[in-house]
């Protein structure tokens, strides 16, 4: 289950009982190879992991929930993310001498070794998978839009080269051993993240309230309101998505007795959710306030002038899904790396490194370039696969761990957010996969 790093002996004090060949194996996983992160790591590679597409999409989202029920799931999304990324924090270090570097560690402590892996590991990889296609996905838009913004004269290029021009950056930067080493893309990501919120936000405000504007439900029919609001609550679920990555970056802060990694992480985490909230509440209420039901699935796109303003915006996006794409993929190299070191019996090496990661790369490419549909793809791997692993399954671990008494405020406080997110998890996704089959249906792949 938890593992010990090579910076945790004055943390432990059980003797550590692997072997030498473990202790390698365990120096080179990018997860507990390097445990000397400070503080604002955590800030900025929560930021970087939160703050992503998922904030161009909430005013559309809200659009589709309408002011009453959008203001409410907003603020009530972010409440009980704190809440449960709070949970995840206190959990890591809940065993003396054991640290939980891995969501599926904590999971297999909750529930058992089999049925932990079996429960946390599908739903984890659905998650950092759907979120590096998702932003492949992104990325290309991106770099499309400033393509066709820069140079409107130009021949027009089909999104799939621009999708492969993304990718480009990722088959160098996968490379990266761990965390710790993709530091500063993580940072510029965060300060772009912040940059083109306010770009997104600051521009509406520029455009003022449309003449035209209107805020009822853009579907025709009761059915398709009521689907598109479903679609809606699963594009605020992957806003908030930090949950699936939170242990594995407490992992490379260093612990003692004295001062727990949960210190300096929390310290982090109230930073990063500081800045979620001036990035998400301010583009998703302002976006739809100027544009009404009007607005794209993202607000960029909405946004077309002043060209320069937005072309550097939509480059300030590529920047930021370019370090969050990383981030997602880093606990994923992980399970790759553990699998062929500790179960095939490959030994740690570079070539191993290079070809499973240009592999799993080069996945993502080829699922972003056959699925390019982003808002379906928000919504629907926010509501099947985030709504657990962020809005409940925190819960349920604490529930199962620390059992307490009923009807306590604990236990009220838990049971509430399980139900909320199993709902969330159960409408979601049905809404998504219509609006994906009506993208599909419109989509021209030549173009």
């Amino acid at each position: 289950m938890g593992t010990q790093g090579p910076d945790d002996d004055k943390y432990h004090s059980k003797v550590d009982e692997r072997t030498a060949e473990e202790k390698a194996i365990d120096a080179w996983l990018p997860i507990t190879s390097s445990r000397n992160a400070k503080w604002w790591y955590s800030a900025f590679h929560n930021v970087t992991a939160m703050v992503g597409a998922g904030v161009l999409s909430l005013p559309f989202a809200m659009s589709e929930l309408g002011w009453g029920p959008g203001v409410t799931v907003m603020i009530i999304s972010w409440i009980v993310t704190f809440y449960t990324l709070w949970q995840m924090v206190e959990m890591h270090e809940m065993v003396p001498g054991k640290r939980f570097d891995r969501y599926h560690e904590l999971g297999q402590h909750a529930f058992g070794e089999k049925l932990g892996l079996w429960i946390v590991v599908p739903q984890q990889l659905v998650v950092e998978v759907g979120v590096d296609i998702v932003y492949m996905v992104t990325g290309g838009k991106s770099l499309k839009k400033f393509h066709d913004l820069v140079c409107a004269d130009c021949k027009k290029i089909r999104l799939t080269y621009f999708i492969m021009i993304f990718s480009s950056a990722h088959f160098v930067l996968s490379h990266l051993p761990n965390f710790n080493s993709i530091s500063g893309v993580s940072l510029a990501a965060a300060v772009m993240s912040l940059s083109y919120s306010t770009i997104a936000w600051g521009a509406s405000v520029d455009k003022g309230v449309q003449k035209d504007v209107q805020y009822g439900y853009k579907a025709t029919t009761t059915a398709g309101t009521v689907f598109n609001f479903f679609s809606a609550l699963g594009d605020v679920a992957f806003a908030y998505a930090g949950h699936n990555v939170v242990l594995e970056i407490q992992s490379t802060i260093p612990s003692t007795p004295e001062k727990p990694s949960k210190v300096p992480m929390w310290r982090g985490v109230i930073v990063a959710y500081v800045v979620v909230a001036l990035c998400y509440f301010p583009v998703a209420l302002i976006g739809y306030w100027m544009f009404g039901n009007k607005v794209d699935d993202n607000i960029l796109i909405t946004l077309e002038k002043p060209i320069w303003l937005i072309a550097m915006a939509n480059m300030f996006v590529v920047v930021h899904v370019i370090g969050s794409y990383q981030i997602y993929a880093m606990p994923v190299f992980d399970m790759i790396e553990t699998v062929l070191y500790k179960k095939l019996k490959f030994r740690p090496s570079w070539y191993v490194r290079f070809v499973s990661r240009n592999i799993y790369v080069g996945f993502t490419m080829f699922v972003a370039i056959s699925f390019p549909f982003f808002g379906g793809l928000l919504g629907f791997f926010g509501g099947f696969a985030f709504a657990p692993t962020t809005y409940f399954l925190p819960c349920i671990m604490w529930l199962a761990i620390y059992k307490p008494r009923k009807f306590s405020l604990s236990w009220w406080t838990n049971w509430i957010c399980i139900i909320l997110g199993i709902l969330l998890m159960i409408v979601a996704p049905i809404g998504a996969l219509r609006q994906i089959i009506l993208q599909a249906k419109d989509y021209d792949f030549y173009s």
